[in-house]
């Protein structure tokens, strides 16, 4: 493992009782919270554990990502419209984009 995914891995390695509050459906959570399983990043169809290892993203994120993750069109669509706008709320208002859809 190179030194910076091993830095990484040390700043979002989280302590175990960070991890009480949070439930995670479909999982055994008792287990997980003893001998947790994180990935810290993701890059095209692969994520990357928190000890540096590759795992094949074989759900596509359940359904979602079945371009890939950090797809550079994606990224950049993404960042094109944060910087126009970035959230409006749904409540007696509504915004252009959402009727594109």
């Amino acid at each position: 493992m190179s030194a910076s995914s091993s830095s990484t891995a040390q700043k979002t390695a989280p302590a175990t009782n960070n991890l009480e509050p949070f439930w995670m459906p479909f999982s055994a959570n008792r287990q997980f919270k003893k001998n947790p399983r994180m990935f810290v990043a993701a890059k095209d169809m692969h994520y990357t554990t928190d000890d540096g290892r590759k795992v094949l993203d074989a759900t596509a994120g359940l359904w979602c990502c079945n371009l890939g993750h950090a797809s550079p069109k994606v990224v950049s669509a993404v960042q094109k419209q944060v910087q126009e706008l970035d959230y409006a709320p749904a409540f007696q208002m509504g915004h252009p984009k959402v009727f594109e859809l």
